[in-house]
């Protein structure tokens, strides 16, 4: 599994804009749950979905005024994806 982080700009601190909530509306209604934060958002997607979620989030923010996306993937460790599940792994 792969976890995407990805901040969208420009920030409005405590009130994120358009460009902001439809990029994760997009990313829910493909039935993935994102955490949202305060200064960035992630979701965990597996490896044949990265293309099509990251294309989602792109052309949703850009098309709803966003100036700036930053998108960060990085490969979750087998143990992680466990443990965000509540699995024990014994």
């Amino acid at each position: 599994m792969l976890l995407l982080e990805f901040t969208i700009e420009p920030f409005h601190e405590g009130k994120p804009g358009q460009h902001v909530r439809a990029a994760i509306e997009a990313v829910e209604a493909m039935g993935l749950e994102v955490e949202f934060g305060p200064f960035g958002s992630s979701v965990v997607v597996s490896p044949l979905s990265v293309a099509e979620v990251s294309g989602a989030i792109l052309a949703q923010a850009f098309a709803n005024g966003a100036t700036h996306v930053s998108l960060h993937a990085e490969r979750v460790p087998p143990m992680a994806e466990k443990s965000e599940k509540g699995e024990t792994g014994t």
